[in-house]
C-alpha cells in the first residue's frame, strides 16, 4: 500500500471539528426554482424510507448526468439526512458551454424542497464544482457546505465522508489519465447517449455503456483497487470505522481490515446510490438496474396481455 503524502491535505490534518456553519442570506432565487417539479404525481407514490443517503459525482450541467432517474430516485426516498458527496454540479463543461436542461432544473428544486422539509442537506465539493469550497463553513439557505465531516451511524460506528479527490495525486496512472482524460471520457458519454437512445427506441431500459467498458479495462479496474486501497489508509490513520466517498464513479462495499470502505458511485454511468437504514445497515443502491427491473417486467405484462387477446386454436 502507498504511503500518504509527507504534507496531507488540509482536509486530512487531524481530527474534524466542524464550527457551527455561519448563515448568510442568498440572493433571490430566480423564477425557475420557485416553479413545480413537472409530473404532479409526486404525492401519490409510496416511498421508500432511508436514515441517511448519500449521492455524489451527479454532473449536473453536462448532458451525460442521468437526471430523469436521479428525480425519480429522489422523488421516491424520504431520510433524516442527505450528503451530497462532490460534482453535483460540473463547472468545468459549464466553463466550455451552457448547458442546463428543465429536468437538471428539477433536480436542484427537489433537493431545495427536501432540505427545506425534515431533511438535512449536507453539501461537500468535490473538484468540478470546487468554487463552492470558496463557501466552507456557511449555510446556503437550507444546506450545509462543509469540506469533509463525520457521520454517526445508528449503530455507533464513525464514517469519514468527503468527496476523494484528493487522493488523486497518490494513485493516478499517466496510462488512466490517457484512456479516461476528461475530454475522452465526455466522448465515452457521448457514445453512452446514442446507445441508449437507440435501446429508448426499442423500448428497452437505460443500460450503461461507459460504466460496462470501465468494468472491462484492466487499467480502470487497476486504479478503482488502488484507490480504494489508500483511502481505506487514509481511514485508518484518521481512527475512524470507514469512509464514504465518490469521485471514481464505481460504487463499492469493501473491508479492510477494521475499516469499511464505502464509494456511492454516479448519476452519469451506473445511477447509484449509498444507503443506511434505519438500523446503520448500509447498502448501494443501484437505481438504474432498478428501473430495469420494473421496466421488463412491464414489458412482460404487456406480452401476457397480448397473448390473452389471441383465440385459442
Amino acid at each position: 500500500m502507498a504511503s500518504l503524502p509527507d504534507t496531507p491535505p488540509e482536509t486530512m490534518r487531524g481530527p474534524l471539528v466542524p464550527a457551527k456553519p455561519r448563515s448568510f442570506t442568498p440572493p433571490a432565487l430566480p423564477a425557475w426554482l420557485s416553479e413545480g417539479e413537472g409530473d404532479g404525481r409526486e404525492g401519490k407514490r409510496q416511498r421508500l424510507r432511508f436514515r441517511t443517503v448519500w449521492i455524489s459525482d451527479v454532473h449536473l450541467g453536462t448532458a451525460g448526468c442521468n437526471a430523469e432517474l436521479l428525480l425519480d430516485f429522489l422523488k421516491s426516498i424520504e431520510c433524516e439526512t442527505l450528503y451530497l458527496v462532490g460534482d453535483i454540479i460540473d463547472a468545468w463543461q459549464l466553463k466550455r458551454g451552457w448547458y442546463w436542461p428543465t429536468r437538471h432544473n428539477d433536480v436542484v428544486r427537489r433537493v431545495l424542497k427536501m432540505a427545506k422539509h425534515d431533511t438535512r442537506v449536507v453539501y461537500i465539493p468535490g473538484n468540478h464544482d470546487e468554487l463552492l469550497r470558496d463557501f466552507v463553513g456557511l449555510m446556503l439557505g437550507d444546506i450545509e457546505i462543509v469540506p469533509e465531516v463525520i457521520h454517526h451511524t445508528a449503530d455507533g460506528r464513525r464514517l469519514l465522508v468527503l468527496h476523494g479527490d484528493i487522493f488523486d495525486s497518490v494513485v493516478m496512472y499517466a496510462r488512466w489519465l490517457a484512456f479516461l482524460g476528461d475530454h475522452a471520457y465526455t466522448l465515452l458519454l457521448k457514445s453512452n447517449r446514442i446507445v441508449n437512445a437507440v435501446r429508448t427506441w426499442m423500448g428497452l431500459p437505460y443500460w450503461s455503456l461507459a460504466a460496462h467498458l470501465k468494468k472491462k479495462v484492466k487499467n480502470a479496474v487497476q486504479f478503482i483497487s488502488r484507490y480504494e486501497e489508500v483511502v481505506a489508509h487514509a481511514a485508518v490513520e484518521r481512527r475512524v470505522d470507514g469512509v464514504v466517498c465518490g469521485h471514481i464513479h464505481s460504487a463499492e462495499i469493501r473491508q479492510f481490515g477494521d475499516v469499511t470502505y464505502y464509494n456511492d458511485g454516479d448519476w452519469v454511468e451506473s445511477c447509484t446510490a449509498l444507503v443506511e437504514h434505519a438500523d446503520g445497515r448500509m447498502e448501494v443502491l443501484d437505481w438504474a438496474e432498478r428501473n430495469r427491473g420494473r421496466a421488463l417486467e412491464e414489458i412482460e405484462r404487456k406480452r401476457q396481455a397480448k397473448l390473452a387477446l389471441v383465440p385459442a386454436a
